[in-house]
Parts: C-alpha cells; structure tokens; sequence
C-alpha cells in the first residue's frame, strides 16, 4: 500500500468515527432512545440522520466526505 493510499484511508476511517461521535452527541440530545440506539447500532445512527436532516446534515456531510477519502484510496 502506497503512503498516499495509506493516508487516505486512515483520514477517511477517522472522519467516519468523527462523523459518528458528532451524530452520538445529537441524537443523545434529541432524545434518550435515540442516543442509545446510535450507541449500541452505529448503522442505525445514520438512519437517524436521514430523518433528521435539520439537526444532523452536518455529521451526514463529514461522513459523505470520509467515504469518499475511503473511495479515493
């Protein structure tokens, strides 16, 4: 694996897990269901994001963008 390679996935892995923390704290904030099922079914959180694209679009962004850094390496 080439270091440019390398790099992209690990930033992108990282963007996700951000994406991921930034989308916990909000949905912890909207309600305690909510919060609980992104904690214990990650996947789950970002369907949470889809329906609540007001409060959420902004972790779905970065997560969009890690996928493509995924996409890229």
């Amino acid at each position: 694996m080439e270091a440019t390679s390398a790099s992209l996935l690990t930033f992108g892995l990282a963007t996700l897990f951000l994406s991921w923390v930034l989308l916990l704290i909000q949905s912890w904030k909207e309600d305690y269901a909510w919060g609980l099922c992104t904690l214990i079914l990650p996947p789950f959180a970002y369907l949470y994001a889809l329906f609540r694209l007001d409060k959420a679009g902004q972790s779905v962004l970065l997560a969009v963008a890690g996928l493509v850094m995924i996409g890229l390496a």
